[in-house]
């Protein structure tokens, strides 16, 4: 219950932001390609950062620290409206984002510890459902403030950082502080042995600022999506996650996690190829849509660490794993952002590159991932047929 709340009380703020983040970003400070990359390599910057989370579990307990985490994130939300200039919107983006990842952190860390393996994804699937469910009244506030009051900008970040804040006092005034179960490895943790685990951590990164950053500028330059439009398209992707998350976590537990990343990576290949060429606002949004709808399968890599990985490893390796998927997400965005300037569409061509990669990686992934079976290492898994000893 806890988990879920936090989720909510993330969401209260962070989906206002971000659905009304590129159109303030183009109709109210101007920005071009160039501008929002800058500004999404800076919001990337404290997921680089995230293995400090170490230092910051040397003073705090986790519950704790999380609602700090939550409490940056939605200070910084609250004041982007006010700073409403280029380095105004860089600083605050800075600031909140130092809140999203350690958060995102912490919730995965908590996640793994406190949820069991076997039925982990199916959980975490019902809280990116419950939390879509929030994602989508928010946005249909959105879509309706901007249809009947029309507020500015400065006030619908405000209130929308207020009610988070709010939130988070509650519940750290009502929810007891609860135990840890084995204690976490409060030093650096690299193993050689979830290497595949880094890898495949790595190009996630690269992949999710296809869809973040330039799919979503790509509806707003190109196809000139206004704010309520773009509301509409993340009240649909609020609207199958509901319904598609539970199941897909569901999904992953029935065939493993080859099997799901393998699908996921193949669906991905064919959406940022079609992105290149798409033509049509229609369809462009549709596969918006589709490519949402993967990111639930991303699911798959945190259960596999989950099931290879040293229980005291979870916390450490959780800021490691951000960090690393935020290498690629600090450059990506100002290299492609130039690149953006000369093709938008070599840039979704770079991304079905990356998917490639990612199907790859995804291939050496065992049927029954646990410590010491962390990766096929010949030309068939040959403990495909022992799972009870992968348990």
């Amino acid at each position: 219950m806890l988990l879920v709340i936090l989720s909510v009380a993330m969401q209260l703020c962070w989906s206002v932001w971000w659905n009304l983040m590129n159109n303030f970003a183009v109709v109210e400070l101007g920005f071009t390609g160039q501008e929002i990359g800058i500004q999404q390599s800076i919001r990337e910057i404290p997921g680089l950062l995230a293995v400090s989370i170490i230092v910051a579990l040397w003073f705090f307990k986790e519950q704790p620290l999380a609602y700090i985490s939550l409490l940056i994130l939605a200070g910084g939300i609250a004041v982007t409206g006010v700073f409403a200039s280029e380095w105004g919107f860089y600083i605050t983006t800075l600031i909140m984002s130092v809140g999203f990842h350690y958060f995102e952190t912490l919730r995965q860390s908590l996640s793994l510890q406190w949820l069991p393996k076997a039925t982990a994804a199916y959980t975490m699937g019902r809280i990116m459902s419950i939390s879509a469910m929030v994602q989508l009244v928010t946005y249909g506030v959105v879509y309706l403030a901007w249809q009947t009051i029309k507020p500015s900008y400065e006030v619908a970040f405000a209130v929308s950082g207020i009610i988070t804040i709010l939130v988070v006092l509650v519940v750290a005034a009502v929810f007891p502080r609860f135990k840890e179960g084995v204690p976490q490895n409060k030093n650096l943790v690299l193993r050689k042995r979830y290497w595949l685990f880094y890898a495949l951590t790595f190009m996630g990164g690269a992949r999710r600022q296809i869809f973040t950053v330039f799919a979503g500028f790509l509806m707003v330059e190109k196809f000139g999506y206004h704010v309520h439009e773009v509301a509409s398209l993340f009240i649909i992707n609020g609207l199958i996650n509901i319904f598609l998350a539970p199941r897909l976590g569901a999904f992953i537990g029935k065939v493993g996690e080859r099997t799901a990343l393998t699908l996921e990576y193949i669906g991905l290949i064919g959406v940022f190829v079609s992105y290149a060429f798409v033509t049509n606002a229609y369809v462009a949004a549709s596969l918006y849509v589709v490519d949402h709808a993967f990111f639930a399968m991303a699911i798959a890599i945190k259960t596999y660490f989950q099931k290879i990985a040293d229980p005291a490893d979870i916390a450490p390796t959780s800021g490691v794993s951000f960090t690393i998927n935020h290498i690629a997400a600090v450059f990506i965005p100002v290299l492609f952002g130039l690149l953006w300037l000369v093709s938008p569409a070599a840039v979704f061509l770079a991304g079905a590159g990356m998917a490639a990669i990612s199907l790859g990686l995804a291939r050496l992934l065992p049927q029954y991932p646990a410590p010491g079976h962390e990766l096929i290492t010949g030309a068939a898994d040959k403990n495909a047929v022992l799972p009870a000893a992968a348990e």
